[in-house]
């Protein structure tokens, strides 16, 4: 995977395990480490963005009072 921008480079400390593990899938897939962990906090950066944006689109429905969903399941029998 190519970098689209101008790269920054930055030191990440690893578990010794997890480097081994990383080294290998590096090796299998034939990517750099870099480029399996540029994937990987994209891919978890977008999941936070997916996040972002279904609590902004939930934002304006009206709020449920814990106590009175409570109460009210027990009084309709499904408590």
């Amino acid at each position: 995977m190519q970098a689209t921008t101008a790269s920054t480079r930055a030191t990440v400390y690893f578990d010794g395990e997890l480097h081994r593990a990383l080294r290998m899938k590096a090796a299998v897939s034939g990517l750099t480490i870099s480029d399996l962990v540029n994937r990987a906090v994209s891919a978890a950066l977008a999941e936070d963005a997916d996040d972002v944006q279904a609590h902004r689109d939930r934002a304006l429905e009206p709020a449920t009072d814990f106590a009175d969903l409570v109460v009210a399941l027990k009084k309709s029998g499904k408590l």
